[in-house]
């Protein structure tokens, strides 16, 4: 699972991801939405 911040509101799995706000998706799928500029990657600190 990879944290990222979203940059834009979207839908996923039946959930609202909302702009602005950090979340936990599968690799796969950060890795899409990172290349695309729909979410940053977040730092584990």
């Amino acid at each position: 699972m990879v944290k990222v911040k979203m940059n834009v509101q979207t839908a996923y799995h039946g959930d609202l991801l909302r702009a602005g706000k950090v979340y936990e998706v599968d690799e796969e799928t950060a890795e899409r939405w990172i290349a695309s500029k729909l979410a940053d990657e977040v730092d584990d600190e």
